[in-house]
C-alpha cells in the first residue's frame, strides 16, 4: 500500500491550492475537469476494492503471471475508462472529492487487511489492458493509476494556464 500512499499525498498536493471553479473547469469539451479526475480516481478504487472483495470470496484460484503495473503511468498509452468509472459531468467541491477519495482509500485498506495474502496472489481478475492480473497486483495498480491521472492533472493545469 505504500506506493498508493505516496501516490494519494502527491495527488492532494497537485490540488490543494486549487479554488472549486477551477477544479471544475474543464480545459476543452473533450478533456476531462481536474474534478472529473478525481472522481474517476475514487470511481476505480471503489471498483477495485469490491472485485478484490468479491474474487476473494467467489473467485477460484487461477494463476496470473506478474504484468509491468508500473507502465500504467506512461500517458502516450490511452486507455478509454471503463463505462462504471466515467465521471459526472456535476459540480463538486475539493472538499466533497476529499472525503470521497478517504472513503475509497479505507475501503481498499479495510479489504486487504482482511485478505490472506496467499489468497491474493492465487486469484486473479483481468484488467483491460494487462490481461489476467493476480489480486495481490490490483492493489498497487491504484497507484500507479493515481500516478498516471496525476500527470493528467498537471495537463490540465497546464492548459488552464495555472
Amino acid at each position: 500500500m505504500q506506493i498508493n500512499e505516496l501516490a494519494r499525498d502527491e495527488l492532494l498536493k497537485e490540488v490543494e491550492s486549487l479554488s472549486d471553479e477551477v477544479l471544475n473547469q474543464k480545459p476543452s469539451t473533450d478533456q476531462w475537469s481536474i474534478k472529473q479526475i478525481l472522481e474517476h480516481l475514487f470511481l476505480m478504487e471503489i471498483a477495485i476494492a469490491n472485485i478484490i472483495k468479491e474474487q476473494l470470496e467467489n473467485g477460484e484460484v487461477q494463476t496470473a503471471k506478474p504484468k509491468p503495473i508500473e507502465a500504467t503511468v506512461n500517458r502516450k498509452y490511452k486507455v478509454s475508462a471503463p463505462e462504471f468509472s466515467v465521471p459526472t459531468n456535476d459540480f463538486a467541491t475539493l472538499e466533497e472529492l476529499k472525503e470521497k477519495l478517504a472513503m475509497s482509500r479505507q475501503e481498499l485498506k479495510t479489504v486487504v487487511e482482511k485478505a490472506d495474502q496467499i489468497d491474493l496472489e492465487n486469484k486473479a481478475y483481468p484488467h483491460p489492458a494487462f490481461g489476467q492480473m493476480s489480486l495481490s497486483q490490483w492493489i498497487p495498480f491504484v497507484g500507479y493509476h493515481e500516478r498516471r491521472h496525476i500527470l493528467q492533472i498537471n495537463e490540465v493545469k497546464e492548459s488552464l494556464g495555472i
